[in-house]
């Protein structure tokens, strides 16, 4: 019958999309249902592509005037925020028709609408969308053997008092403003409130960060540590142990009151960025009416092949509560739970070798076991950090800032995890992934023969520094 299928993806972001391109190559009759961002979902739209474009266009006016190359002065003229905002909506626009409106009309198999889903039983949708006959009055139906939930999260609205009153942007809004502020408050650091913070204060905005943990992200505590000392030299005033209690309006002003070991405190702003986390889009879609079970914060419980507590309901991306989330894994979720489900196939993710990258300047990235968690593995943890202080190109560059820092195994010497401060460290983490997949050991990278002078070199001269002394070799050892 026409309202029919094999498979019903609900989303339209990566992990829908790779499912539906998998589905499609699988032969199965496919419907995905959109509704909320416009096809791509956050990564192209207000995500990824939209904040590395900003980020980029800060990083090149901040090595402009920060370059320390001798004898070199350069002025940057004619800053134009609006301007280079609109080349970042234009350029959105051009790769999700490109990448993705383009790609799934060529799906011969796969059947778009855009509206609302909800459950009616375990086989039965409901959709609500424009596409309908107003006459209809109501919910076209949809029924399916499979489904794959990829609907993707929002951004948390937090418990502050009038938050809702006086105003506030999510990262949604901040990648779209017309007029730049003067003052900006962050609610949150992470990789959001970070990646914004350091963006708007290379435009020339004075930013304050409020993070309510002591530390500015979670994992190798001196690479973060030195990440929020390059910041606050950077002009950023970054607030831990803050918690966040309530804003009000002052004339043009937003202000923010918190406590900091039970002393209040404010800062105003001419806006107020939350950047706190995100909420599973798990509310209307009505997952008691298929019996999905969802956790406390929202997420639908997955076992390691994507399945739901009902095994012909799959979820992939944000909406899980898988171990990451983040646009490489949702895609490869979305790959692999097709094919678990039109094929009976046992796919799943070894989430321990996927890498994650903060995209300041200097990056922070890593994969694999921090310090920590080595010692609750092993009760001991074999670790090297090595500053890029020792690193050729690093001196190079003048970019000296950062720090490598790797864990292997304390009897085998396989390499257990790796995490980078430096420049592209998103790029160089690329061949720690690897190393980290392929279970290679330390000897397998000192007998390696890397380019010189680069970067990438540090994961070897981390490596060597676990049988040398590193300030006694020459280069290209």
């Amino acid at each position: 019958m026409e309202n029919q299928y094999d498979l019903i993806i609900i989303g339209g972001g990566a992990g829908a999309f790779a499912a539906a391109i998998k589905a499609n190559e699988l032969g199965a009759k496919t419907l995905m249902v959109n509704q909320g961002l416009p096809l791509g979902g956050t990564c192209v739209n207000v995500g990824c592509v939209p904040s590395k474009t900003l980020l980029w266009a800060g990083e090149v006016m901040h090595l402009a005037k920060n370059h320390k190359i001798p004898g070199i002065d350069i002025e940057v003229k004619n800053f134009d925020f609006a301007t280079f905002v609109q080349h970042e909506i234009d350029l959105v626009a051009k790769l999700r028709d490109e990448k993705y409106e383009k790609v799934l009309r060529q799906l011969e198999n796969v059947t778009h609408i855009e509206g609302k889903a909800t459950f009616l039983s375990p086989i039965e949708i409901g959709v609500n969308g424009p596409h309908f006959a107003e006459a209809s009055r109501g919910k076209q139906k949809y029924t399916a053997k499979k489904f794959i939930i990829a609907a993707g999260s929002t951004a948390t609205v937090p418990p502050i008092e009038n938050i809702r009153e006086v105003g506030f942007i999510t990262h949604i809004e901040a990648l779209q403003l017309k007029q730049q502020p003067r003052e900006l408050i962050v609610v949150g650091a992470g990789a959001v409130g970070l990646e914004f913070a350091q963006m708007y204060a290379r435009f020339g905005t004075k930013v304050t960060v409020l993070h309510r943990g002591s530390s500015i992200f979670r994992g190798e505590e001196e690479l973060i540590a030195r990440l929020a000392e390059v910041l606050t030299d950077e002009g950023i005033t970054i607030k831990t142990n803050a918690q966040v209690k309530s804003a009000r309006k002052e004339g043009d002003k937003k202000i923010v009151s918190y406590s900091i070991d039970g002393k209040t405190e404010e800062v105003s702003g001419d806006e107020i960025l939350l950047a706190v986390g995100k909420t599973p889009n798990t509310q209307g879609l009505e997952l008691d009416k298929v019996g999905v079970a969802i956790d406390e914060k929202q997420a639908i419980k997955v076992n390691p092949q994507f399945q739901t507590t009902q095994a012909h309901v799959y979820a992939v991306g944000d909406i899980t509560n898988a171990p990451l989330r983040l646009e490489p894994t949702a895609g490869r979720e979305g790959t692999l739970a097709a094919e678990n489900a039109l094929k009976g196939a046992q796919n799943s993710i070894d989430y321990n070798s996927v890498p994650w990258t903060i995209f300041t300047d200097p990056q922070l990235a890593g994969v694999g076991f921090t310090e920590e968690e080595q010692m609750k593995r092993f009760g001991t943890c074999m670790c090297k950090t090595v500053s890029f202080k020792d690193v050729p190109k690093a001196l190079i560059l003048n970019r000296t800032e950062g720090f490598i820092k790797m864990a292997i195994h304390p009897d085998t010497k396989q390499i257990m995890g790796v995490h980078i401060l430096a420049p592209n460290a998103g790029e160089l983490i690329a061949e720690a992934m690897v190393l980290i997949k392929n279970k290679n050991t330390i000897d397998d990278v000192i007998n390696s023969l890397p380019m010189f002078p680069t970067l990438s070199e540090a994961i070897k001269i981390v490596a060597l520094s676990f049988t040398n002394d590193i300030s006694k070799l020459s280069c290209c050892v």
